[in-house]
């Protein structure tokens, strides 16, 4: 038998409403068509016993959410229009309260993309990543998610439609099932993220977001794209990359387009200039009847601060066609909210999500074309620009954006005016951290890999201690189940349906008046567009939360009749991280918590450890999950912990034992099977059909 240990070198990851302003589109932008593609793997040289590198971590800029993030909001946010029910398909239960008017059924609900498939992709030349960023599309018949980094195209019901790859995907020796998953450096046409028989690196891919244009029939797919020297290093060039497919079948051939974010910010310094390089962080992307728009948030790559969102907008029908140049428009977002902040009178925004509409009837044709968005207002990022920090992360407004005069993408001389009103809000704060089973304590039998960093014991191959097996020198041996990141407090994904709004973000929440916990503000605001300008109220704006429980990182897809679905992650003292839901409308707001999946162990990936990432460790979890409109239902993807493995059983061969894989901690029962983990962390995803 062939069994191969890891020895892992640690690398660093990664209350007036005021008038409203405008900003003007920059003009000669734009995006380069530079290659076609499939969903298929890329060439590669099969990762074993002989690499030349046992790298486990990508190496990823630290910027806003590198460290452990600041404090959770010491205060009180009582739940006075918290939406509370009884939680049906598991074993939550909340107390009685308003109900949506529609009571959403799960239909189809299986496990996605996982960390097994993210590391054993393309022959092992990938890397241990968390946390896994989803992306979700449906349209056709197919189902597509992405994550960090890899890609997956599935019928409704739950099965791949990509070919299968396994005889070809050699890992360690073996033929290795991934699932069908495709890594998202072939898809995009680039080489191995590492090559481990040489430990040449490519570019670094994350980020990843999609959506279904229901008017192209098109398939669109965004990351950001880091480029590295061949050692690893990043130049500090950086750029957004979409893929488009040429038809209504995400199986066929993709034209691969690209724009630069390196040069994209403002001068937060004042000295001068466009003072670059910026990185392109934490790309989304919506769609009007015109337009497909990417969002970004810019930060300085030499100095602290914030340089502002940028909003780029793309010819639709320029990207369906095929164009080998499409006209694009970028704005700079910063100064442009009239807010104090230690940049003056105004602020710059922030996370400025690009809203999606479901079909082909559910855009905003007002102002010749408009395409909305939703930000908010308590980060640092746009309270304090400058210094990068010193806000008390909270806030009592949210900022509706207007992106008009979009049917003029198509011309010539696009003539793009974004404009943006701030909304009066229900208080919002930064979260706690999320509290899972045993948080706190130390980590048993069934949470492995932190078992494994405090074992000084147990007989390994490696020698006495199963320490050996992840370290070349010994870590202290104090480490604990974990607290997993609550995020903060930027606006996640935004649907505008039945003319208006929707969004929701995390939020520090006091549950029945009780102890603080990480929920879910949400919000359902009325737009209007006229002569160019955005003027908007809130109609409906709300709390999702459960004393002693915590929801983190909302999702929300609504159909065009108005009924809607928020997709979330859930865990309380007995539940461990789950894929949970709610039904939404506009009329009475969320209904009751329900689970689509319960999650089966602790997290126990790397980010959650002192001996991997240093002290004080942020269990990575999130950034975000997804929503997808498919007629009249709603597809949702979370993460969540798919499956429990005991001690014995990860450590299988590795322990002196006669079965099992011979890649350390997968779980599998087998060389080249399907594995439920990685030796380094066990995040999985959840895909589920809801009607609501």
């Amino acid at each position: 038998m062939r069994i191969s240990s890891i020895s892992v070198p640690i690398l660093a990851l990664a209350a007036l409403g005021l008038p409203a302003t405008q900003a003007q589109a920059e003009s000669g932008s734009s995006a380069h068509l530079v290659g076609t593609s499939t969903a298929a793997t890329g060439a590669f040289t099969p990762s074993g016993s002989g690499d030349a590198t046992d790298e486990e971590f990508m190496g990823e800029p630290d910027e806003a959410d590198g460290d452990a993030g600041p404090p959770a909001f010491p205060g009180v946010i009582s739940d006075r229009s918290l939406s509370n029910g009884h939680g049906s398909g598991s074993s939550i239960s909340v107390k009685s309260g308003q109900k949506a008017k529609s009571n959403p059924q799960l239909g189809t609900s299986f496990e996605g993309l996982n960390l097994f498939q993210q590391r054993y992709a393309r022959g092992g030349n990938q890397f241990t990543v968390e946390p896994p960023d989803q992306a979700l599309c449906v349209g056709n018949g197919y189902v597509l998610e992405a994550v960090n980094d890899v890609l997956n195209v599935y019928d409704k019901q739950g099965s791949s439609v990509l070919p299968d790859n396994t005889a070809t995907n050699i890992v360690s020796g073996f033929p290795t099932d991934v699932h069908h998953a495709v890594d998202l450096n072939s898809f995009f046409g680039y080489a191995p993220a590492i090559n481990r028989s040489t430990g040449v690196r490519a570019q670094n891919i994350t980020d990843p977001v999609c959506l279904f244009d229901a008017a192209t029939q098109r398939f669109f797919v965004a990351v950001l794209t880091l480029e590295t020297t061949p050692a690893g290093a990043l130049t500090l060039e950086n750029h957004v990359d979409i893929a488009v497919s040429r038809t209504s079948d995400p199986r066929g051939t993709w034209n691969i387009f690209r724009f630069d974010a390196t040069h994209d910010g403002t001068d937060i310094g004042g000295t001068g200039g466009n003072v670059g390089p910026y990185l392109g962080d934490y790309p989304h992307i919506g769609a009007d009847a015109n337009g497909i728009y990417v969002t970004t948030n810019a930060y300085p790559w030499n100095g602290s601060g914030f340089a502002g969102a940028q909003i780029y907008a793309l010819s639709k029908a320029q990207l369906a066609a095929g164009a080998a140049t499409v006209s694009m428009q970028h704005i700079d977002t910063s100064g442009t909210v009239p807010l104090p902040s230690d940049a003056g009178a105004t602020q710059p925004g922030f996370t400025v999500w690009p809203a999606q509409s479901p079909g082909t009837g559910s855009y905003e044709l007002g102002a010749n074309g408009t395409e909305y968005f939703l930000s908010s207002t308590a980060a640092d990022e746009a309270t304090h620009p400058v210094a990068g920090t010193g806000g008390n992360y909270v806030s009592s407004t949210v900022v509706v954006w207007a992106l008009t005069n979009t049917a003029s993408l198509a011309s010539a001389t696009p003539a793009l005016s974004l404009s943006n009103k701030v909304v009066p809000s229900e208080t919002y704060a930064i979260p706690p951290k999320a509290k899972q089973p045993g948080a706190g304590t130390a980590p048993t039998t069934d949470t492995p890999q932190g078992r494994c960093i405090n074992d000084t014991t147990t007989s390994t191959i490696a020698g006495t201690g199963c320490w050996r097996l992840l370290f070349a020198g010994e870590p202290a041996h104090n480490e604990v189940v974990s607290t997993p990141d609550s995020n903060d407090t930027r606006m996640q994904q935004v649907t505008y349906a039945n003319g208006k709004l929707w969004g929701a973000l995390d939020t520090a929440l006091n549950p029945d008046n009780g102890a603080q916990r990480a929920g879910i503000a949400w919000f359902v605001v009325k737009p209007t567009v006229a002569t160019g300008s955005v003027t908007a109220k809130m109609a409906l704006q709300g709390y999702l939360g459960k004393a002693g429980a915590d929801l983190t990182y909302p999702a929300i897809g609504v159909t065009s009749s108005g009924r809607g679905v928020m997709a979330f992650s859930y865990t309380d003292a007995t539940t461990y991280l789950s894929a949970g839901y709610a039904a939404i409308d506009a009329l009475v707001g969320t209904g009751p918590i329900s689970i689509a999946a319960a999650g089966k162990a602790t997290d126990d990936g790397f980010t959650s450890y002192k001996a991997q990432v240093g002290s004080p460790p942020r269990t990575r979890w999130g950034d975000y999950g997804a929503a997808a409109v498919d007629g009249s239902t709603v597809w949702i993807a979370s993460e969540y912990v798919a499956s429990a493995c005991d001690y014995a059983t990860w450590g299988g061969r590795f322990f002196g034992g006669t079965t099992g894989d011979n890649k350390l901690g997968t779980c599998a029962a087998s060389p080249g099977a399907a594995g439920s983990r990685t030796a380094l962390g066990n995040w999985s995803t959840r895909i589920s059909q809801v009607t609501p």
